[in-house]
Order: structure tokens, then sequence, then C-alpha cells
């Protein structure tokens, strides 16, 4: 009777030792943004390129190589949405399309 009574004594010290609400990480919302990645197979890999956004927004990408894309690759971050891109190298157009982006979606963008 002893013995049952010290074992559940030690196992009610036990269980009160351990700890069972710990902090947790609170998460906002996700941040209202899309990635861009630039990749080429050969032309243009490890150069940069002219992007402009809705005609308006430009600014300059490095280009990557396919296969080392996930690795090395650049992201660069743009608004959500329907957006026009178009990138140029040295004046000429190489790449035009409107594309649709969702949050936190990282878009890879194929050049010639």
């Amino acid at each position: 009777m002893k013995l049952k009574l010290i074992f559940a004594l030690g196992l009610v010290l036990l269980l009160c030792g351990c700890r069972a609400h710990y902090p947790v990480a609170q998460q906002s919302g996700k941040d209202d943004v899309a990635y861009l990645l630039f990749v080429s197979q050969k032309d243009y890999a490890n150069k940069h390129v002219t992007v402009s956004l809705d005609g308006e927004k430009t600014f300059e990408a490095k280009v990557v190589k396919a296969k080392n894309s996930y690795r090395k690759g650049t992201s660069y971050a743009i608004a959500t949405g329907r957006r026009k891109i178009n990138v140029e190298y040295k004046g000429n157009s190489i790449y035009n399309k409107e594309i649709f982006v969702s949050t936190q979606e990282t878009k890879i963008i194929t050049l010639p």
C-alpha cells in the first residue's frame, strides 16, 4: 500500500515538473508579394537584363543558368496580381508577356 502511495506521489511530482504551455509563436498574415526568378539555358545566363513591370517600374535583374536556379538564383519581389512584364537586353526586347502571380508564389521567367 505504501509502495503504491509513493509511486502515485512520484508520478504526480513528475507530471507537475512538465510544463504544458510553452509560448506559441504567432504568425501574422503572409506578405502580399510574389517573386520573379530569371533563368536561361545559355544566351543570357550570368548576365544582367532590364525588367519593366506594367510599363512603369524598371529594375536590373541577374539571369542564372536553369540548372543553378534553385540554389543560386536571386528572386525579385513584386506586387501580386496581373502584371505585364517586359525584359530587355541591350535595348532589345527578349520577353514580353502578361503574367498572373499570387501571394508568396515564385514565378520562373525562362528567357531564350
